[in-house]
């Protein structure tokens, strides 16, 4: 005795739609469709949806991992997180501002910095930098490149009068390491002779190669008090944080903004996405185009669905005509064509997702070898910022990827459906 079969228990409306999905009619009927051919379109309808999911799901990941690498490259000289005191002053007591921002969970570490625009010269070069007067100890717990280049900055000495360039800076400006550079301070000093601009003449002690463009050639790191002594601030002006995750960095700011102001404390409090906030924005809204744009292959590949169906519809109209003389009411008829249309919605989606997500997981090993194979190099070092493909997919893009693909399948077997229960028995069966 054969064993029933599992596909028994379900209901006909799925049986059916479910066969109509794998194969058409056999055989070509007078003014109708090839079966062969129906399955070829079917075929087409569900590589369209796989392609557009899998291309959305590519190159989001390509777009998140490119933004990650150029954010962790921004983020090795610059903190998550500053804290000032209003109006450039320096702050009452940074300790105690550092230890009531410590008490955020997010935050990671905190260190003592004092930053200001100069210029720098050498000859006749004169280049404008952001110099940053650090503790190099502390530093460590705050940037990434401080933990990396712990030797170099070891280097930077109270008193030696050392400053650590950044490499482009340092060739901007034409030194090496043990030549002399001149730092001007903006602020000047008040002599009988007239305003003089404070500077002061430091020992290049290393340079260092953050990989991002802005930074390599802005930023130049000194001790914390020599900075304090050109400056002439009178204490330190700020302190800056290390989130554990650098993408809550807007929302830790406002937090302890909040917090401080609560407190009674006179601390601006600035993030990272704010001081960046033209990059950061434009890649934003860059990825919401490319998501619309792809987004439309998708819907492409829905409008294959809808005339796969109806196609399917017109050819199994003298099916349709004997079910519903067996008293299949519409709403049965019309279920079918859902089952079907939703079935090559979800085999697509689920296919796209597969090959997306191989391709995503993957690019680092497949780009290279398509590289070698032709012969090209997609990302030159000397053009552009990254060398090589970066990719990170996120479930916060996969998820509405795949559900909008679900749902405009589904959409798209409204209309062929609803004219499938529209078939008249008797018209149908009148030309067979």
């Amino acid at each position: 005795m054969s064993r029933p079969s599992l596909l028994a228990d379900w209901p006909y409306e799925w049986l059916i739609g479910w066969r109509y999905t794998r194969a058409g009619r056999g055989g070509a009927a007078a003014g109708r469709p090839a079966g062969g051919f129906l399955s070829f379109i079917s075929a087409v309808s569900v590589l369209g949806i796989a392609l557009g999911v899998a291309a959305l799901i590519i190159v989001l990941s390509v777009m998140n991992g490119f933004q990650k690498e150029v954010r962790d490259r921004m983020l090795s000289v610059v903190a998550h997180v500053e804290l000032h005191a209003p109006n450039g002053e320096a702050l009452p007591d940074w300790r105690a501002t550092a230890a009531a921002a410590a008490r955020h969970p997010q935050v990671r570490g905190t260190a003592p910095f004092v930053a200001t625009q100069a210029l720098l010269g050498r000859g006749d070069a004169l280049r404008g930098a952001q110099v940053r007067g650090i503790d190099p100890t502390e530093e460590a717990k705050v940037t990434p490149l401080a933990e990396r280049e712990r030797a170099l900055f070891a280097t930077l000495q109270p008193g030696a009068w050392q400053i650590i360039l950044g490499a482009e800076l340092a060739r901007a400006v034409g030194v090496r390491v043990g030549d002399k550079v001149t730092v001007m301070a903006p602020s000047g000093q008040v002599t009988p002779a007239g305003v003089l601009p404070r500077m002061r003449q430091f020992t290049v002690a290393g340079t260092f190669h953050a990989g991002h463009p802005d930074n390599d050639a802005s930023f130049a790191l000194v001790h914390i008090d020599d900075a304090a002594r050109l400056y002439r601030t009178g204490g330190l002006s700020a302190v800056h944080l290390r989130l554990a995750d650098a993408q809550q960095a807007r929302r830790v700011a406002e937090e302890l903004q909040a917090s401080f102001a609560a407190a009674g404390a006179a601390v601006q409090v600035r993030d990272w996405t704010r001081s960046n906030r033209n990059w950061f924005d434009a890649v934003q809204v860059e990825k919401r185009l490319m998501f619309i744009i792809l987004a439309l292959i998708v819907a492409v590949a829905a409008f294959n669905l809808v005339s796969t169906l109806v196609m399917t519809v017109t050819d199994k109209r003298a099916d349709i005509a004997i079910l519903r003389t067996l008293g299949a009411s519409p709403r049965s008829i019309m279920g079918i064509f859902v089952v079907q249309g939703a079935a090559a919605g979800i085999i697509g989606t689920m296919s796209g997702l597969a090959l997306g997500l191989l391709v995503a997981f993957h690019i680092d090993t497949i780009v290279p070898a398509i590289e070698r194979l032709l012969g090209i190099a997609f990302l030159p070092g000397s053009v552009y910022l990254i060398s090589r493909m970066p990719s990170q997919p996120l479930a916060a893009d996969i998820v509405p990827v795949v559900a909008i693909a679900l749902v405009l399948a589904f959409v798209a077997t409204l209309y062929p459906s609803w004219r499938a229960s529209r078939t008249k028995p008797v018209e149908a069966l009148r030309h067979e």
